[in-house]
């Protein structure tokens, strides 16, 4: 009888080795190392040549099956799963059949649904269990699966989670495949006890991290849906402020050369950026989805039409009138003023639209459309336009009013109570900042704070280049048509040159070429006008 391959005495140094293996799992954090390293103690303490770790999933139907997460063999030199790049290609173990039965049969499975640790000194003669999948690959490969070991992976709740698979012990001097010692039992259960712990709290914080994450976006999407002309813009936003993080990270000189982020930090960037407009949730949605100057609600310039229509009927009524008294009325007199009332009602329904800036010509041109007049049902003469009608029409940028402006502004001070009223862990402390940021200008004159430059971090300034330029190039805005990159990175240039934003990140964006990078994926190909952004630095 072969020499077992380790010592089934607990000896010193094996129950030291196990304190230091199980000290090492609860500081991984990393999931896919943290299997790897799994594995790698159990075929170290009990000289395995391959091994294999399953984890318990659901399956598209609901059902529970064992997945592969690692898969090693030495002597095959196979190493699938985990950090390797190379992925295990062999479909889940179910855990139980079709007709709703235990699947007994795979000493995987077996384990997973007994829950006892299998200790198998040649597969070839289990009759208990079913080992054609192995004899199958050994027939395949020229391999020889021989001793098996598997072991439960029990949670605190003493669930399964997974099983611990261990193949061929080999003996520490003659390197011949022998039965796994059963004195190694009880450490490999401890250390598949540990691993368990650690893998358990592992799937924990994933379970937590999907949550959030998946609240992040649903609370995104919400604002994105109260708006058809916002549409995405909280999508977009997050995938540009990364551009240019990623861009500062591999920034060799400047301003930004130290500049770097390490996974929990991109994670705490990525949550801000996602998070940016919650605020908005409490915007009323008529300004939110303001569309024309006069919309409230509903698009007033229904009315004022109306009242051109009106005014034409009521002047083609005197006009008939004063011919059928026998005065001799004008007919090109009335064909002028029938005109100059058409071109009079187009130009505020142009006026109406808003855009980037409203001449003031045009301004003085509504207040004095704003003097015609018209008679209502009663015979009452009424003025084109009232005073509330002529204030919105003359508003110089957009649609919005400075009441309605500030309105929208306000879902800033909510996104920062909002933001500031969770107890997010150390690791997004900063979530407010970054995100509540994003409005503010670099010689203090932003809101909702005023904070200046120096008072503000990277990713905050990062924040607000990336949702100036989303604004910009949208093609979901109804007062502008979506701006080609050239007047984008022309506008981005004036706030620079007025201290809007930060002059350092801008050039960045430049020469890193992120509006390239955004545009080639979000943006219609007749956006992306230049290729040399030379002239904005």
């Amino acid at each position: 009888m072969a020499t077992p391959a380790v010592s089934a005495e607990l000896d010193q140094d094996l129950f030291w080795r196990l304190i230091e293996i199980s000290t090492a799992l609860s500081g991984e954090r990393n999931t896919s190392r943290l299997f790897e390293r799994i594995l790698d103690a159990a075929q170290d303490i009990t000289h395995a040549d391959g091994g294999t770790l399953y984890l318990i999933k659901e399956h598209e139907e609901g059902k529970p099956v064992l997945e592969f997460e690692i898969l090693r063999n030495d002597s095959l030199k196979l190493r699938l799963g985990g950090t390797s790049g190379n992925p295990i290609q062999l479909p889940p173990l179910p855990l139980y059949r079709e007709d709703g039965s235990p699947n007994n049969g795979n000493i995987a499975t077996y384990t997973a649904l007994t829950k006892k640790m299998e200790n198998i000194e040649d597969a070839y003669f289990a009759e208990h269990l079913d080992f054609s999948g192995t004899k199958a690959f050994d027939a395949r490969s020229g391999y020889r699966s021989k001793s098996f070991l598997t072991v439960p992976l029990c949670n605190h709740a003493n669930e399964v989670i997974g099983v611990l698979q261990l193949l061929n012990a080999k003996d520490a001097e003659s390197g011949e495949t022998v039965a796994f010692s059963k004195g190694l039992e009880p450490i490999v259960a401890a250390l598949a006890s540990s691993a368990a712990i650690a893998l358990d709290n592992q799937i924990l914080l994933q379970d937590h991290k999907n949550l959030l994450d998946a609240f992040i976006k649903v609370i995104a999407q919400a604002i994105d849906a109260k708006s058809a002309h916002t549409s995405a813009h909280c999508q977009r936003v997050p995938v540009l402020t990364e551009l240019i993080a990623q861009a500062a990270c591999e920034d060799e000189s400047g301003p930004l050369r130290d500049f770097s982020l390490d996974e929990s930090e991109w994670y705490e960037l990525r949550v801000a950026s996602w998070m940016h407009d919650c605020g908005k949730l409490a915007t009323p949605d008529w300004v939110l989805d303001k569309a024309t100057k006069l919309h409230l609600m509903l698009d007033g310039i229904d009315a004022v039409k109306t009242r051109f229509s009106a005014a034409m009927a009521q002047l083609e009524l005197n006009f008939l009138r004063q011919n059928a008294a026998g005065s001799a009325a004008s007919q090109e007199m009335f064909e002028q003023e029938l005109a100059s009332l058409r071109d009079d009602c187009l130009f505020i329904e142009k006026a109406n639209v808003g855009g980037e800036f409203m001449k003031p010509e045009d301004q003085a041109r509504v207040k004095q459309i704003a003097t015609r007049k018209w008679r209502d049902h009663l015979g009452v003469e009424k003025p084109m336009l009232t005073e509330t009608e002529v204030a919105y029409l003359c508003i110089e940028r957009g649609t919005l009013s400075y009441d309605e402006r500030q309105k929208i502004n306000d879902h800033m001070k909510v996104t920062i109570q909002m933001l500031e009223s969770l107890p997010f862990p150390k690791n997004l402390k900063r979530v407010p900042e970054y995100a509540g940021g994003h409005h503010e200008k670099m010689d203090g004159t932003g809101f909702p704070r005023g904070l200046k430059r120096e008072q503000m971090s990277w990713p905050a300034r990062m924040m607000a280049i990336a949702d100036i330029f989303e604004a910009l190039t949208s093609s979901d805005r109804p007062y502008k048509a979506p701006m080609k990159i050239s007047q984008s990175l022309s506008i981005l240039q004036k706030m620079r040159q007025q201290s809007h934003i930060d002059p350092d990140l801008f050039d960045l964006f430049l020469k890193s070429r992120v509006w390239e990078k955004y545009a080639r994926i979000y943006l219609r190909p007749e956006q992306l006008d230049i290729t040399d952004p030379a002239p904005y630095f």
